[in-house]
């Protein structure tokens, strides 16, 4: 096995038995399931398989699912660091890890905090939430080989019997929370999308730890402008209180909540950019630039947008950037001129913004469309994109041509890294860790929220490779 081990995604055949008995069973059964292609009517009929049910496929998939999950976590203390599962009440579709960190004295591992929100069914109550995460610091002597069951943990540390995430603060929040981003000049302030539309800003300073319980949500501020639901919402990281979000409707909208005082509490847009021609999945200002953004769309474009513009219907550029949705996009933190997209048809296209007639790249090895993509914020090369495959991946763009045994060729490309195959649901959102390399926090709809840091001999030894009698089948 090489370093990109081909254990993260094993191959699962699955037979299906033949339940069909005898010709009148057979007729029966292919009234719902098959069609009929009669080859002699005074002979027999061959039936030819066409669909399964959704309850036979939707087994199928769960025993592949659960097989590969097996898989993964026999062979987890070869591939990772460090490994931290927990189960929360309710899946959240949004995480960011907060920048500050906590190194409590005597104590073997640092606290830093995660922000999530909730998607309860239509009659809990939802929250914004704030999570304290127990890391190992780094002079932590762990044991990467060491795998507790019960915590599904990778790498022990800190005295077991702490919990390594905790939920320390519930805010109420008016339906599932879409995407909850906090603003960099102010960690305090929150912003989230809700389903109704709007974003509310929240200071979370001035609610309580535990949730009020009555269950009503009292945001600082609602910011209005949108008539339908989105998921995309970003600040500014140059401008205090500027920050834009994406919209089914459409329409991007860009706040400036500076001018927020008690007395009024919405706030309508002081611009509305209109370009797309379908539903606006994401968008992003740019890290280095203060007046360029970024937006993505259902109508496969990616637009590039100049806020000194006259005009809010004109993008400074425009190019068909997949053949399908484009779900997602992220400016490089190092590197002004590079950003990524991601869509729909499973790949992720590399963009310089000097020309963007040409995409530098197409990443491919998603088995499912791409939903998120983050660069690192260590690495000038290295991002991740997570996707309907239940699958994080980590990518070196520095490894793009190198050459490839044929073993190698067959697991991935050169420049995917790593598969982090821990999920048993499809991503919801991930976040890099801005203290720690290579430690990501990723969740998934199934409830699950994971920690993780690859092996370090995968990312720093170039084809050092596990030996096959240390792997599990």
């Amino acid at each position: 096995a090489s370093s990109k081990s081909r254990w993260l995604t094993p191959t699962v055949t699955l037979r299906r038995p033949n339940t069909m008995k005898n010709r009148q069973a057979c007729k029966s059964y292919l009234n719902t399931r098959f069609k009929i292609s009669m080859l002699n009517s005074f002979e027999f009929l061959t039936c030819i398989a066409i669909e399964e049910t959704k309850q036979e496929r939707a087994a199928i998939e769960e025993k592949i699912i659960n097989e590969e999950y097996k898989i993964w976590k026999k062979n987890s203390p070869f591939l990772y660091d460090l490994v931290i599962t927990h189960a929360l009440v309710w899946p959240t579709l949004t995480c960011q890890w907060f920048k500050d960190i906590e190194r409590p004295e005597g104590k073997d591992y640092t606290v830093q905090r995660l922000l999530i929100g909730t998607h309860t069914s239509d009659n809990d109550q939802n929250y914004v939430e704030i999570a304290n995460i127990q890391l190992p610091k780094n002079d932590t002597n762990i044991d990467p080989r060491k795998y507790d069951e019960e915590k599904g943990e990778v790498g022990g540390f800190g005295g077991a019997s702490e919990s390594r995430i905790k939920v320390v603060q519930r805010i109420n929040h008016d339906g599932e929370v879409n995407r909850a981003r906090y603003m960099p000049q102010n960690q305090d302030i929150i912003a989230t999308k809700t389903v109704a539309g709007d974003v509310y800003i929240f200071d979370r300073t001035k609610h309580p730890l535990k949730p009020v319980a009555d269950g009503i949500c009292h945001p600082e501020l609602k910011l209005r402008g949108h008539t339908k639901e989105g998921y995309g919402l970003s600040w500014s990281p140059f401008k205090d209180g500027h920050i834009l979000d994406a919209s089914e409707d459409t329409t991007i909208c860009h706040w400036d909540i500076t001018g927020y005082t008690k007395e009024t509490r919405t706030m309508e847009p002081f611009r509305v950019y209109r370009g797309h021609e379908a539903f606006v999945e994401d968008v992003a200002w740019h890290t280095l630039e203060k007046h360029i953004f970024a937006s993505v769309g259902d109508d496969q474009k990616l637009l590039i947008w100049d806020t000194r513009a006259d005009k809010a219907d004109k993008p400074a550029h425009s190019v068909i950037a997949h053949q399908s949705e484009v779900n997602t996009v992220s400016w490089n933190p190092m590197n002004e001129h590079i950003l990524v997209t991601g869509a729909g048809d499973k790949t992720l296209n590399l963009w310089d913004l000097r020309n963007l007639k040409i995409k530098l790249h197409t990443l491919v090895h998603h088995q499912g469309e791409v939903l998120q993509v983050e660069w690192s914020p260590h690495d000038e090369t290295i991002l991740a994109s997570a996707g309907g495959d239940r699958r994080v991946n980590i990518w070196d763009l520095s490894r793009i041509g190198s050459e490839q045994t044929a073993e190698d060729a067959d697991e991935g490309p050169p420049e995917l890294l790593f598969m982090h195959g821990g999920h048993t649901n499809k991503i919801s959102d991930f976040s890099w860790n801005p203290h720690i390399p290579w430690v990501i926090a990723s969740t998934a709809e199934d409830n699950i929220i994971q920690v993780w840091q690859p092996a370090a001999n995968i990312y720093s030894i170039d084809d050092r490779e596990v030996p096959p009698e240390e792997l599990e089948d």
